[in-house]
């Protein structure tokens, strides 16, 4: 099983969706999908379930059917990790239940990372629990694949989170703020794969499995571009050209090439489309939006969008398995 998390220390940039639709596109590519929502915004839980469904996960005592009730125990100091529930979406497609008190959890993060470079066995299990949980979840649904849908900041909640992906995929939007993030975001990665890396090999307890803490950048995504003519429009495509430079240098730690362009390099992995008479469509029918009809509205150029909409994702789901060694039959 591998996990691909979904990262962005901005917001806005689409990150949500793009996890989304690509959790129902693998469904659809017959691989068994978790989706774990481990951002406290929850924003993955509220495009999966309706509200009545999440009054009955979130009630006013015990939220024992999402995150939080699982890190529970840890939370009160009275043990480790409850069994994770998995709400089932379809027969290949599990979701980890997102909640807004996921937020709670980011004190005992902050505390259990230094406790962690000492060898302190709770802070093992506490900075171990989103791996464990996303780990237990898999196997329990034999799942191959894990999305994991994280906040947009380098908090403690997320590097608990980051530390549990094999890989990561950045979302971008074209314009300064993503291309100034990609700044940030590098060297934070680097930081916690280097700091975690120092905190692995001093394991107190081989009872706890711990993640590698891989986090191996597999490519970025630029999302919601506007489009001319199939040709991003001039203003975005001057940010554009400048994200692959940006990416080699911050992410990777590479000499950027001159020559690099959005369309050549390798590690652009898809530019998906802002298609926007869908999205209100897919979200009032609960679907993705490559996944409407016509008794959904989606009639005449919608029809021709939702087509487009299919082909995009299904072309960087793959992309995506292909750099991630998943095999897609």
């Amino acid at each position: 099983m591998k996990t691909i998390a979904f990262f962005n220390n901005k917001s806005g940039v689409g990150k949500t969706a793009l996890v989304y639709h690509l959790a129902w596109m693998y469904a659809e590519l017959g691989i068994n999908v978790l989706a774990a929502d481990l951002d406290p915004q929850a924003n993955l839980t509220s495009m999966f379930l309706d509200e009545e469904r999440l009054l009955e996960i979130w009630p006013d005592n015990e939220h024992l059917q999402s995150i939080l009730g699982t890190i529970r125990p840890i939370l009160k100091g009275t043990g480790d990790i409850a069994a994770p529930y998995v709400e089932n979406i379809s027969d290949r497609l599990g979701l980890i239940v997102g909640d807004l008190g996921l937020s709670g959890f980011e004190d005992k993060l902050s505390d259990a990372w230094p406790r962690r470079q000492d060898g302190d066995k709770a802070a093992s299990r506490v900075m171990s629990a989103f791996y464990r949980i996303v780990k237990q979840a898999a196997e329990a649904r034999e799942a191959d694949i894990a999305l994991i849908d994280v906040g947009p900041n380098p908090g403690a909640v997320n590097r608990a989170a980051m530390i549990a992906a094999n890989f990561v995929v950045i979302p971008l939007a074209p314009d300064l703020y993503s291309l100034q993030g990609l700044k940030n975001l590098g060297p934070t990665l680097r930081r916690w794969r280097d700091q975690w890396k120092e905190r692995f090999l001093k394991n107190p307890d081989p009872e706890v499995s711990l993640p590698g803490g891989e986090m191996q950048p597999v490519g970025y995504i630029i999302m919601q571009h506007a489009m001319h003519s199939d040709r991003p429009v001039k203003a975005y495509r001057n940010w554009m050209n400048r994200i692959p430079g940006e990416y080699r240098d911050s992410v990777m730690a590479e000499a950027p090439q001159d020559f690099e362009n959005i369309v050549t390099d390798p590690y652009c992995l898809a530019l998906i489309r802002h298609f926007r008479s869908l999205m209100p469509m897919a979200m009032e029918a609960r679907k993705p939006m490559f996944q409407l009809k016509p008794a959904d509205g989606a009639i005449g150029a919608h029809m021709a969008a939702v087509q487009d909409c299919m082909r995009d994702f299904r072309n960087l789901a793959r992309k995506i398995a292909d750099k991630c060694e998943i095999t897609i039959n």
